[in-house]
């Protein structure tokens, strides 16, 4: 679910504690990978339950994980010593709402703070850490933590549902193998709230791997309503230095239609109550597209006569995810167009090459929702600040633990 205002962060690190955060954070910087990494190890080690059925054994594979922490910590440190920084409040607004999707729970947040501080003092030595900079560093570990406990505590308030009770045991009702080779999986279950669901929303599937592990991955709505939830999975290969989708696999591969599957409510920080009653502009690239076909989905029901501009760019029409979908999408709603663009092969009605915005008229006023690899939303943001847009107006979404990348206005 959204949340109604943008997340506040009005902490005030004391002064005692930021002359010292300040005197550190180069220091703490230069070696927060190694300090992360040597995190993630001690914890695993000591609690692997946690790698198998909690966190993404992909992500920690690639390091990605690490990074993320890393640069969530180092963020809002920075943030907390020089309020001239970009504001972190969209960065752990993100970061609470993937937390309530996977039902994380406040008292988990010791349990990091534990193996965090022990692999900080392992990496600069407890002649550096003295009691004063793990006093200072402490105070802001907290601070982050608290915000994003209060964060997740009214999520679940909101859902209605106890701390982190957010899965449902779900039937699969319909299996669609599209043919870009995304599958799209329609689930029905009890939720609390799926009928007040807006686009751009995800949910968390869970499912256990012949290996026993119960592994978690966040899959954005496709549509939703009267107990029924409908995402679509990527099957994803080895290549590029990263490993095979191991959830989005087993799903592509095993799931089928009566089968049951542990499925998160809807959660996402996408602005998106307004939908209807102002023009918007849906970026994406690839299965980028889920998001902004939900969105799409929910404009549709709306009845919407805004303008809406529709902007996509894959490598091809075959590989383009639910190509059909969204151009009946689009077609049902009286004021919108679609603008396409394919790398390889040429396309009636395509442009060719990359998704460009020249000569391309972006309604004024507008929002606009932003889906892709970290590459893609980077450079539509450029685009976007090249043409004016104001940076307020333009939400992104990634389908990878890299919110820092996204900016924090």
């Amino acid at each position: 679910m959204s949340i109604a205002t943008p997340l506040t962060v009005d902490q005030v690190l004391e002064s005692e504690h930021a002359d010292v955060i300040r005197a550190t954070l180069p220091l703490v910087g230069a070696n927060i990978d190694t300090i992360t990494g040597r995190f993630y190890a001690r914890m695993f080690d000591a609690r692997p339950a946690l790698l198998r059925n909690l966190f993404n054994r992909g992500n920690q594979a690639q390091g990605a994980q690490q990074r993320a922490l890393a640069a969530s910590i180092a963020t809002y440190a920075s943030h907390l010593v020089d309020p001239n920084l970009p504001h972190p409040a969209r960065l752990l607004s993100r970061i609470g709402h993937k937390h309530a999707s996977l039902g994380i729970t406040a008292d988990q947040y010791a349990i990091v703070h534990e193996y965090l501080f022990a692999a900080i003092i392992e990496v600069l030595g407890a002649d550096v850490v003295t009691p004063e900079v793990a006093a200072a560093w402490d105070r802001v570990y907290w601070m982050m933590a608290d915000t994003l406990i209060d964060l997740e505590r009214r999520l679940y308030e909101d859902a209605g549902v106890g701390a982190g009770q957010v899965f449902r045991r779900a039937t699969v009702t319909t299996r669609v193998d599209d043919p870009s080779g995304v599958v799209v999986i329609s689930v029905a279950a009890d939720w609390p709230t799926v009928s007040s669901q807006h686009g751009g929303q995800y949910v968390s599937v869970g499912v256990t791997l012949p290996d026993g592990a119960r592994q978690i991955r966040q899959y954005s709505v496709i549509s939703a309503g009267d107990g029924a939830l409908t995402f679509a999975v990527k099957p994803v290969a080895v290549g590029g230095g990263c490993p095979a989708g191991e959830v989005s696999n087993w799903i592509a591969t095993c799931v089928r239609p009566g089968d049951l599957v542990d499925v998160s409510i809807p959660f996402g920080d996408l602005r998106t109550d307004d939908l209807g009653s102002a023009p918007a502009v849906l970026i994406s690239a690839g299965i980028g597209v889920t998001p902004m076909n939900g969105i799409l989905e929910h404009l549709v029901r709306l009845d919407a006569h805004c303008e809406v501009l529709v902007l996509h760019a894959d490598r091809s029409s075959v590989t383009h995810p639910l190509r059909a979908r969204q151009r009946q999408l689009v077609d049902a709603l009286p004021n919108a167009v679609l603008e396409l663009w394919y790398e390889d092969g040429e396309e009636q009605g395509a442009h060719r090459g990359r998704l460009d915005l020249a000569g391309i008229d972006l309604p004024k006023d507008a929002s606009f929702f932003v889906c892709g690899n970290a590459g893609f939303v980077q450079a539509v943001d450029a685009l976007l600040s090249g043409r004016g847009v104001d940076p307020s107006r333009v939400q992104c979404e990634l389908f990878a633990p890299d919110e820092w990348l996204l900016g924090q206005s």
